[in-house]
């Protein structure tokens, strides 16, 4: 059989003004139209768009060295000259070996140690909200699940210095807001990471005086094949991404999983009745507790499937690969398509609902199409910090759902904007009162 080139490929020729807020629904549409693969252009680029739970198991899975994170999230979207570069734009085995260094910090059993800590912070960020009335449940998301990823895995003191660390990456972050030009950008770019470098280096030169046993106690403890250990420069790029990777995501997901659940008072009842069952009001989770919150759990991947914090995974293709009868050569961008896989009507039955019943038995929607569901990745290279996301996203919204009861602020317009990650684009307004029962 004689294979097509990229060249045949169906083309969008134009995306509608709502793709940033809402590309999955349009690119399922695509899906239906052309297929699991065709190609675009964004970001001034021609992208290859792969969709689906085949297209996500090729790029993820069975082809996936063929597939460069560094050409894609490093140079195409442009992490590495904000962040440096680390693990998430690392490929082959450098980031092989770098992984294997931090896995033991966010295997399940190691959750054990995170959870009080998880557990306290959550306590400290709430324990003004009666007092004020209305929340913006976006914004304290934010600042607790930075709080837990700068204790727990760099160490850092919540308090005046964390706040200093958060205030610089979302400065960073969304530096691209409040600038007229690529120069003005570049200039700023440089001066936010120089001011995170200066930041941490003192960080990493008391851990060479003192070591310890977090994530970054155990960066500088490494060593590899002929004992080197790991440049300041690579520590700071490795944690520059921990931090931005360890909260960003799971401030957004938290953020709408408390949205849904609110929007949908009668599942939020059947969450709270699981949360009465496993819990005394006053009490914090254990690890086990968290593992038996199935219908929370379910709510949640109903979350990450409706409002994805990451769109699309950008690659660049390290050699030329073929894909359902077409020959792509080495070099093209490709995005394997994570909100338009999570929209498909074959996979998952009436999906714009929000309906966490689909990943339950026996319907297990997910479960009947491996791959379908990619919103921490898959395969060999699934998100490593899922577990601890996981854990954490799950304490947080069960003590929040324990203690209070939530009510959307009227005439607010909620819906999620995608540049590179996804926020709401004025976050989520809530009303807050103790909860009564």
């Amino acid at each position: 059989m004689t294979l097509k080139t990229i060249h045949d490929l169906p083309n969008i020729a134009q995306f509608p003004p709502e793709y940033d807020s809402d590309p999955g629904t349009f690119l399922a549409r695509m899906y239906e139209q052309f297929g699991p693969i065709f190609k675009g252009t964004r970001y001034q680029q021609e992208w290859v768009y792969m969709i689906g739970p085949e297209a996500n198991r090729f790029v993820l899975s069975g082809n996936r060295l063929k597939f460069s994170h560094h050409q894609g999230w490093g140079m195409a979207l442009g992490v590495v000259a904000m962040l440096g570069n680390g693990l998430l734009t690392m490929d082959g085995t450098e980031h092989d070996q770098h992984r294997r260094m931090m896995n033991p910090a966010f295997t399940i059993a190691y959750m054990d140690r995170y959870l009080p800590l998880m557990n306290r912070i959550v306590h400290d960020r709430t324990a003004e909200w009666n007092a004020t009335g209305t929340v913006d449940v976006y914004e304290a998301a934010r600042k607790i699940t930075f709080d837990v990823a700068a204790e727990a895995l760099m160490g850092l003191r919540v308090g005046p210095e964390v706040d200093e660390f958060r205030v610089a990456f979302y400065e960073l972050m969304y530096l691209g807001d409040g600038v007229t030009s690529y120069e003005e950008y570049l200039s700023k770019q440089a001066v936010l990471r120089l001011r995170l470098a200066k930041m941490l280096l003192p960080k990493i030169k008391e851990r060479r005086a003192q070591p310890t046993d977090d994530v970054l106690g155990m960066m500088i403890a490494a060593r590899d094949e002929n004992g080197q250990a790991l440049t300041d420069e690579q520590i700071v790029a490795h944690s520059n991404i921990l931090l931005v990777a360890g909260h960003e995501t799971s401030t957004t997901l938290s953020a709408f999983l408390l949205h849904q659940l609110v929007e949908n008072p009668a599942y939020l009842a059947r969450v709270r009745t699981e949360q009465d069952a496993i819990l005394d009001r006053d009490d914090d989770p254990t690890l086990d507790d968290i593992k038996r919150m199935k219908v929370l759990d379910n709510a949640l991947s109903e979350a990450e499937r409706l409002y994805p914090p990451v769109a699309f995974g950008p690659r660049g293709a390290a050699e030329d690969f073929e894909f359902n009868g077409y020959l792509i050569p080495a070099g093209t961008l490709v995005g394997y398509q994570i909100a338009g896989s999570h929209r498909l009507r074959s996979i998952f039955a009436d999906p714009e609902k929000f309906d966490p019943d689909r990943f339950a038995a026996p319907r297990e929607e997910d479960k009947k199409s491996p791959y379908a569901l990619v919103g921490f990745g898959g395969g060999p290279r699934i998100c490593i910090g899922i577990n601890f996301a996981q854990v954490e996203m799950k304490a947080m919204v069960s003590y929040i759902v324990r203690h209070f009861d939530l009510t959307v602020v009227p005439n607010q317009s909620i819906k999620m904007i995608y540049n590179g990650t996804g926020s709401p684009q004025s976050g989520i307004k809530m009303h807050i009162q103790a909860r009564k029962n």
